[in-house]
Parts: structure tokens; sequence; C-alpha cells
């Protein structure tokens, strides 16, 4: 399974807003869950069995509580049984659509 998630603080007092401290915490949780994972500036990718993939997100979660009165958390889950490698067989799916379309043009 894919899952993508945000996980951030509120209620922290910072006047700028940030949460990059917050953030970071989760992240690493993720990277040393040694599960294939990817991370950009809206979302944490991670992959892997449901309940191992489910614990990063709870423990990345926890990581976060101290830095503010509240947290949110938003995930989204890609299910598919039987397939592995999907982080980035996806993205390269993509790409190869991409490349023919252009080739088509």
């Amino acid at each position: 399974m894919l899952v993508a998630f945000s996980v951030a603080p509120s209620g922290t007092g910072r006047a700028d807003g940030s949460v990059h401290d917050a953030v970071a915490a989760a992240v690493q949780v993720v990277r040393a869950s040694g599960l294939p994972h990817r991370t950009t500036s809206m979302f944490t990718e991670i992959e892997g069995e449901w309940d191992a993939v489910f614990d990063v997100v709870k423990r990345a979660t926890e990581a976060v509580l101290p830095f503010g009165s509240r947290v949110s958390l938003v995930l989204k889950a890609d299910i598919r049984p039987g397939f592995t490698g999907e982080i980035d067989a996806k993205v390269d799916r993509l790409e190869q659509a991409l490349a023919d379309q252009a080739d088509e043009a």
C-alpha cells in the first residue's frame, strides 16, 4: 500500500506560523522506519504493508504532538494488494505516458 500523509501542529504560538521543526520530527520517524518513502513540500509518501505503514504514521503524528496544542493529519491511501515498488513505478508509468504523447505530437 501507498500512503501520502501530512501532519502538522496548530496552536504553536509562532508568529510566522512555521511548522518545519515539527515536520522534521515526523520525517525523522519515517526515515528511521526503513520503508520506501519520499517527502515533498506538501506530503510524505510511504510504502509497505498496512500495519507497518500505519505504525509509522502513528509514530510520526506522535512526534509532532509536543509542537502545538493539537495536530492535524491528512492521509490518502492507495491499497493495491500484490503490488510493491509502486512509490516509483507509478511515477515511471506517468513519465513514460508523457514521453509517448510527446513522441506522437
